[in-house]
C-alpha cells in the first residue's frame, strides 16, 4: 500500500516538474513592455530579461542626456518588474498558490 502511495507521489512530482519546465519556457519567450515618461520611452523585454527593442519618442531627443538616461532606466526597471510579476503569476497557478522561497528554481 505504501509503495502505491509513493509511486503516485513520484508521478505527481514528475508531472509538476514537467509543467514547471513548460511554464518557464513559456515565460522565457513571453514579452513585456516597460514604459516611462507617460509612454515616451518604451522597452520590450523577454522573460529572460533580454531587451529586444528600445523606443524613444523623437520629441525627447532635444532633452538633456541625463533625462534620457533616467527615462530609459525607469522603462527598463518597469519591464523587469512586469517580468517578475508575470513569473509569480504563472508559477502560483502551478503551485496552487503555495509560495515558493525566493530564488527557488525548478526542476529540483
Amino acid at each position: 500500500m505504501l509503495k502505491n502511495g509513493m509511486g503516485d507521489m513520484l508521478k505527481q512530482a514528475k508531472k509538476m516538474q514537467e509543467d514547471m519546465q513548460a511554464a518557464q519556457e513559456k515565460l522565457a519567450n513571453a514579452e513585456v513592455i516597460g514604459e516611462s515618461g507617460a509612454g515616451l520611452v518604451r522597452v520590450v523585454m523577454t522573460g529572460r530579461h533580454d531587451v529586444k527593442k528600445v523606443e524613444i519618442d523623437s520629441d525627447l531627443m532635444s532633452e538633456s542626456k541625463d533625462m534620457l538616461e533616467d527615462l530609459l532606466a525607469a522603462a527598463v526597471n518597469d519591464a523587469v518588474r512586469k517580468v517578475e510579476d508575470k513569473n509569480k503569476e504563472m508559477l502560483s497557478g502551478l503551485t496552487g498558490g503555495l509560495q515558493m522561497p525566493a530564488g527557488f528554481k525548478m526542476p529540483f
